[in-house]
């Protein structure tokens, strides 16, 4: 009797001791799994792309002397805050009009060739900007060429023949510049060359066609570098009407200055 009442009590300390087997199991099994926190990981950035090249449109030249002179430039940054930059286009100077050239009977077609080209070396002063080249003051050593070729015809009055004209036009500028350039969106470049003083060498040539007296020749040539410094900015201060007037011809050495305004898109 004593055994029977004895074994309800020996059933319930298994069972307790199976649970406490099973549960000391399982929290070492948990213990065992590595912890997860709740703190978020860092999500990586994405470095922002550099460009370092640079379309270029000039918009002064085409406001200040012609809208037929067009040119395109391209920019390259280098190490070191520096850049280079080489320019190609169309030169041209407006079409020949006004009071003087109509008193020359001047005819209303005409052939026009010319050319430009100019380059400079950028360095970008650290210490003036904030933000890497190609953004903020720079200085610079530049050179710029342009060339003009112009055939006109003419019906003076007195003469029964027409007389032609072939005009050629060169200059040749060293110099340095100071300029600074805005980036807007990290794509648009706004390129301003403040100042710009050179030296240049200028030579201006014009062949007639037709027979001229040498009076009639030296009165043409007069009308017609008046009628060249109307159309080309600073002309009059570089080449003087007197020697022109009796050779056609005129070569000279003086100051000559840079300023332009361009706008482009950087890739």
């Amino acid at each position: 009797m004593k055994t029977f009442k004895l074994l309800p009590l020996l059933i319930v300390a298994v069972l307790g001791a199976s649970l406490f087997k099973g549960n000391a199991q399982e929290k070492t099994a948990t213990d065992s799994l590595p912890k997860v926190t709740s703190e978020k990981l860092p999500v990586p950035t994405k470095e922002k792309k550099v460009r370092k090249n640079s379309i270029m449109i000039n918009l002064s030249n085409p406001m200040l002397i012609s809208d037929q002179f067009q040119i395109i430039g391209y920019e390259r940054v280098l190490p070191n805050n520096q850049s280079f930059t080489v320019n190609i286009g169309k030169f041209s100077i407006p079409k020949f009009t006004g009071d003087l050239a109509d008193s020359l009977g001047l005819n209303t077609d005409y052939k026009d060739k010319g050319f430009h080209f100019s380059t400079d070396y950028r360095f970008y002063l650290k210490k003036e900007n904030r933000h890497a080249a190609p953004r903020g003051v720079y200085l610079a050593p530049y050179y710029t060429y342009n060339h003009l070729n112009r055939e006109n015809s003419w019906n003076i009055d007195g003469r029964i023949d027409e007389v032609y004209t072939d005009i050629t036009f060169n200059i040749h500028t060293l110099g340095a510049e100071l300029g600074y350039q805005f980036i807007f969106w990290d794509r648009v470049a706004l390129d301003l060359v403040l100042m710009g003083p050179g030296f240049g060498f200028y030579s201006v040539k014009a062949e007639v066609g037709t027979d001229l007296d040498p009076n009639e020749e030296s009165e043409f040539f007069d009308k017609l570098n008046e009628i060249l410094a109307d159309k080309i900015p600073g002309y009059d201060k570089v080449i003087e009407a007197g020697e022109f007037s009796k050779k056609g011809t005129y070569n000279v050495e003086s100051i000559g200055f840079r300023y332009l305004v361009r706008v482009g898109y950087r890739f």
